[in-house]
């Protein structure tokens, strides 16, 4: 596995944009971890799991230890009328662009109808242009991003009314 500088500096662009906190790269004859400080994993390691221990409690603290109360669950949230629309969303972290080109028209706009299969924008990722297409049959509500926005992978780039 070969990376030149640029594609590692890319690679940083990528990681301080996104919520990712470690990238590591491995190949037979190359190794590269891309960290980002003081961000920590948000699931413990095998070793944390395995090496921390718990600090002791006093005796009497074990034995006194009241019952917590049963939780009450929360009564569900009233249906919103968004909840009826379908999201595209998109398959990869890149950057989003609405238009196949800087001077040509959007691939949608709000208020036009799609169908499942059709292009409706572009994220790239290492110089790569992705067009990403609808799943769903429609009419676009809502676009969710702009032109030139860094996007995470499953992030909703537009809302659809689906029909």
């Amino acid at each position: 596995m070969e990376l030149n500088f640029n594609e590692i500096r890319e690679l940083l662009t990528i990681l301080n944009q996104s919520n990712i906190a470690e990238i590591s790269l491995k190949s037979n004859d190359f190794e590269l971890t891309l960290r980002k400080e003081g961000k920590t994993n948000d699931y413990p390691s095998a070793r944390s799991a395995v090496d921390v221990e718990p600090p002791a409690l006093p005796i009497a603290a074990q034995v006194a230890l009241p019952a917590a109360p049963p939780p009450t669950a929360p009564s569900p949230p009233a249906p919103l009328a968004s909840d009826r629309l379908a999201e595209v969303t998109s398959p990869i972290v890149g950057t989003f662009y609405s238009s196949p080109g800087p001077d040509e028209p959007p691939f949608v706009a709000v208020g036009d109808r799609i169908r499942s299969g059709q292009a409706v924008c572009i994220i790239e990722a290492m110089k790569i242009m992705n067009e990403i297409e609808a799943e769903v049959t429609g009419e676009v509500v809502e676009i969710l991003v702009r032109t030139g926005e860094s996007v995470e992978y499953g992030q909703a780039l537009m809302r659809v009314n689906p029909g």
